[in-house]
């Protein structure tokens, strides 16, 4: 059968490149054609890529004004080349700001459409999900507690795990030992306290600040901040500057596992944090919104932990309340021999239980080939 996959930035690379590979499983002659990065292009292959992440990732509603004619001209693209194509099904994975106007298109043109990694309507933009209820055949989550707030919609979500246990697994083997890692980022040997600040612009800039301020209390540890390729590395330099704060790039697992503790703004890093067992404080600013998002979400919380576990076990510390001293009091709870340390730890244990084990990617992919082949009989 013919796969056509759209994947938007390098997350949904990663686990659309593992759920290719689920589908050759199950499906040893599946074709596919992608929107998404190299990861899916070694499964896929490169002639089989269509469009890069790199040239289609738009964060924020600046990039999305300034490019406006680029994504115009994507979108359009992409319908003609779906069309060309003729896939079994369509395939999208989250960006759903893209993904809901080719799920639309391709509905109206009678192609099936899987949705994978359901966008996050239940924390904001809620009415998207009357977009899943009219262009999705079938939506594929990957938190358990998504299924009982689709049912309420009239909507029967596919539920097999999380991907991020199917990536953190993949790349255990690849970690280095904490010598070796030190040794190959110009570290020193003290303790080190990760920083985790987002992927954006925006968030780095509303976030990093007091995460470098919180350090200066710190000087038993090294504080290390985890940096993605694709931002310039004056965007961080800025905030480095005159602090005694470290960069590592693109290494955001290994960072973490090395690390005693993070501090992580909010996001799917929260959850990787948890999963690799490294404790942690959550951090977010951003405009005044988030006030009002934060009062109509179905949850109390914003971080991934204490959502799934239905309770605070890291500390979430957001806008107004978000201080220097705010950060420096939760991060020594966390600490060896922090008064927090060890329940948090054990929380991690029972939230490992709720996400479920690792082969999310390949029971996906067994499910979704199950239902494309009960259509064609």
């Amino acid at each position: 059968m013919r796969y056509y996959l759209i994947a938007g930035e390098p997350s949904g690379d990663l686990h659309g490149a593992n759920l290719m590979r689920g589908i050759l499983k199950h499906d040893p002659e599946a074709e596919f054609r992608f929107w998404g990065g190299d990861m899916m292009a070694e499964v896929g292959g490169t002639e089989n890529l269509v469009k890069h992440y790199r040239e289609t990732s738009f964060f924020g509603i600046i990039q999305v004004i300034a490019n406006a004619r680029t994504i115009l001209r994507q979108l359009d693209e992409c319908r003609n080349d779906l069309l060309r194509w003729n896939p079994d099904v369509v395939i999208h994975i989250d960006y759903p700001g893209f993904n809901f106007k080719i799920a639309r298109f391709a509905h109206e043109h009678g192609l099936r459409t899987f949705y994978y990694i359901a966008p996050k309507v239940w924390a904001w933009k809620e009415h998207r999900v009357k977009r899943i209820q009219k262009y999705v055949d079938k939506l594929f989550t990957i938190f358990p507690f998504e299924s009982d707030y689709f049912r309420k919609w009239n909507i029967e979500p596919v539920f097999c795990g999380n991907p991020l246990v199917d990536a953190i697994e993949q790349r255990i083997a690849e970690w280095p030992d904490r010598e070796e890692f030190i040794q190959a980022h110009g570290l020193d040997n003290r303790p080190i306290i990760a920083l985790v600040a987002g992927s954006r612009r925006s968030e780095i800039k509303k976030n990093l600040p007091l995460m470098v301020a919180a350090s200066k209390a710190f000087g038993d540890y090294q504080f290390v901040v985890s940096g993605v390729e694709w931002l310039d590395r004056s965007l961080y330099d800025k905030y480095l500057q005159g602090s005694d704060v470290r960069i590592v790039f693109d290494r955001t697992d290994a960072l973490m596992k090395h690390s005693v503790a993070a501090i992580v703004t909010s996001g799917t890093a929260t959850l990787e944090a948890a999963l690799i067992g490294t404790p942690e404080v959550v951090v977010y600013r951003t405009d005044w919104l988030l006030n009002i998002l934060k009062n109509i979400a179905l949850h109390s919380y914003i971080s991934l932990v204490n959502i799934n576990l239905g309770k605070e076990c890291v500390a979430e510390i957001i806008q107004s309340s978000m201080s220097t001293r705010h950060i420096e009091q939760e991060l020594r709870k966390i600490l060896p021999d922090g008064e927090k340390r060890e329940g948090m730890l054990a929380e991690f244990d029972t939230l490992r239980k709720i996400i479920g084990p690792s082969g999310s990617s390949e029971r996906t992919a067994q499910k979704m080939v199950e239902l494309l082949k009960e259509k064609v009989q």
